[in-house]
C-alpha cells in the first residue's frame, strides 16, 4: 500500500471515531482543492464540530500543537494528521494572529478561511464537496481570490499576500483583481511578518516547478521591492549582449528559474536566484560591461539574506559557496587534477554542475562546458577507484614509516601525482615515496 493510500485510510479511520462518537468530521482545505484538480494530494487536514479536548479524549495518541486555535495533531499509524476544531477568529492585532478564537460550524468556519480555494470541505465517505464560499467556480475558473473583502484577509494574516503569489504561481491561476490591487497597496506591510514564515514560503514557491512566475508576480504585486530590494535592483542592469543575448540581469535571472524543475533542492533554487545578485554593484562599462568579481561580492550579499531569512546555518554556507563558485566552473578543465580532485569532494559540486547548466541556458544555452566537465570528472573518479588499489597505510608500514598523522600527507602526495600520470602501479608509487619522502630510519 502506497503512503497516499495509507494516509486516506488513517483519515478515514479518524473520522469514523469522530464520527461514531456524535461528531462532524470533513476534510478540509488544501487536500480537497488538489483532488478537486487531479493534482497529488499533500497531508489530509481534518475539521470538526468535536472541541479540542474531546478529540484529545478520543485519540490517545495525539498533541496539543494548538488547542487554544482548535487544532489537535493525532496520530494515526505512524501518521501525523491535523485536527482542528471548526472556529471563527477574534481580532487581529498584530497581523499574525488572531487574540482569540470561538468555535462555530462549518459555514462559519470557511468564511473565515484564507482562500476560497482552501475553504472547500469533502466528506469523507460519500466525497460530496460542501462550498460555502465559491470554491469550486473559482477552482474552474483558474482564479485566487480571497473570502471576503481582500484587504481585511491581508490585514488579519499579511503572510496572506505572499501564499496569493504561490497559489497563484504554482496552480498557474490568475489573481483575482480585487487580491492583486490590496496586495499592491499594502506590500509594505509585508515587513511585520516574521522572518521564518516568510523563508518558508519562499521554499515552497522556489521549488514548486513554478518559481519564475512566482518572482514575476512578487514583482508585480510590489512584493519582490519589499522583500528582496537586492534583486528588484537587478532590473536594467545590461548585460555584454555577446555572452548574454537574453538582456539584462532581471530577466536573466527569470530564465535561471525558469529551468528549476519541481521538487528542486531549496539550496539550488536559491542559488539560481542569488548567483547574479552582485552584478548590480559590480558593474562597470568601459571597452564593455563588466562585473568583475560580482560572484565574491554576489556570496556576501547572499550571507546577509541568507540570515535575514534564518535559513540554517548549513543551507546557507552551500548556498553562498555555489554563489561564489559559480564562475570558476570556466576554469574547471585548466586546473591541475589535483585542484580539480578537491572542487569534486565538495558536498556542494554536484549542485554547482546544475547551476552552472541553469546559468548558460539562460544565457547563450551552450551547455558543452558542463557536458565536458562531467565527462572529465567521470573519468578521474574511475581513477580514483584505481588509486584505492595502488597504496594505503599497511603498505606504508610495511615499508618502515611510523604511523601518525603524516601518513594523510604522504597519501595526498601519491593522489596529485597519480592523477598528473606520474605513476600507475604500487611499485612506482612507493618507489617515489622512498625516494622523495623516506621514512627517518631508512626502511626497515
Amino acid at each position: 500500500m502506497s503512503r497516499t493510500d495509507k494516509q486516506k485510510k488513517g483519515a478515514l479511520k479518524i473520522c469514523a471515531v469522530l464520527r461514531k462518537s456524535g461528531f462532524e468530521a470533513l476534510f478540509a482545505g488544501g487536500y480537497v482543492r488538489d483532488c478537486l484538480l487531479g493534482r497529488k494530494a499533500g497531508d489530509i487536514d481534518i475539521a470538526t464540530n468535536a472541541r479540542p479536548e474531546e478529540v484529545a479524549s478520543l485519540f490517545p495518541r495525539s498533541v496539543a500543537i494548538g488547542a487554544a486555535f482548535g487544532v489537535i495533531m493525532v496520530i494515526e499509524n505512524k501518521i501525523p494528521y491535523e485536527v482542528a476544531t471548526f472556529r471563527c477568529d477574534g481580532v487581529y492585532e498584530d497581523g499574525r494572529r488572531p487574540l482569540s478564537v470561538q468555535f462555530v460550524d462549518a459555514k462559519e468556519d470557511a468564511l473565515r478561511r484564507d482562500f476560497t480555494i482552501n475553504a472547500l470541505f469533502m466528506d469523507p465517505e460519500s466525497e460530496k464537496i460542501i462550498d460555502y464560499v465559491g470554491g469550486q467556480q473559482d477552482l474552474e475558473k483558474g482564479i485566487v481570490r480571497t473570502v471576503g473583502e481582500a484587504r481585511q484577509r491581508f490585514a488579519e494574516d499579511r503572510l496572506r499576500m505572499l501564499r496569493a503569489v504561490r497559489f497563484s504561481a504554482s496552480l498557474d491561476f490568475s489573481m483575482d483583481e480585487a487580491c492583486l490591487s490590496a496586495i499592491q497597496d499594502m506590500a509594505p506591510q509585508i515587513h511585520g511578518i516574521s522572518s521564518e514564515r516568510i523563508c518558508e514560503e519562499m521554499n515552497k514557491i522556489l521549488v514548486s516547478g513554478r518559481a519564475r512566475p512566482a518572482l514575476e508576480l512578487l514583482d508585480n504585486t510590489g512584493l519582490l521591492r519589499e522583500l528582496f530590494p537586492e534583486i528588484n535592483a537587478m532590473k536594467g542592469v545590461e548585460q555584454p549582449p555577446q555572452f548574454h543575448p537574453e538582456g539584462d540581469v532581471f530577466q536573466h535571472t527569470l530564465l535561471a528559474l525558469e529551468q528549476l524543475p519541481e521538487g528542486v533542492s531549496f539550496t539550488l533554487a536559491m542559488a539560481a536566484l542569488l548567483h547574479d545578485v552582485g552584478k548590480p554593484v559590480t558593474q562597470t562599462i568601459e571597452d564593455r560591461i563588466r562585473f568583475t568579481r560580482h560572484e565574491h561580492e554576489g556570496s556576501r550579499m547572499a550571507d546577509r539574506i541568507c540570515k535575514g531569512l534564518r535559513i540554517s546555518n548549513r543551507k546557507r554556507n552551500a548556498i553562498v559557496w555555489l554563489v561564489k563558485n559559480h564562475m570558476r566552473l570556466k576554469d574547471f578543465m585548466k586546473m591541475r587534477p589535483a585542484k580539480q580532485l578537491r572542487y569534486m569532494a565538495d558536498p556542494g559540486f554536484e549542485e554547482l554542475l546544475e547551476l552552472g547548466r541553469i546559468d548558460a541556458l539562460a544565457s547563450n544555452k551552450d551547455t558543452s562546458l558542463i557536458s565536458d566537465i562531467k565527462k572529465h570528472v567521470e573519468e578521474l573518479r574511475a581513477m580514483q577507484d584505481k588509486q584505492a588499489l595502488i597504496i594505503n597505510g599497511h603498505d606504508l608500514i610495511q615499508q618502515g614509516y611510523a604511523p601518525g598523522n603524516h601518513f594523510r600527507e604522504l597519501l595526498s602526495q601519491v593522489e596529485n601525482e597519480l592523477v598528473e600520470g606520474k605513476f600507475k602501479t604500487k611499485e612506482e608509487a612507493l618507489a617515489y615515496l622512498l625516494q622523495h619522502f623516506p621514512p627517518p630510519l631508512g626502511k626497515k
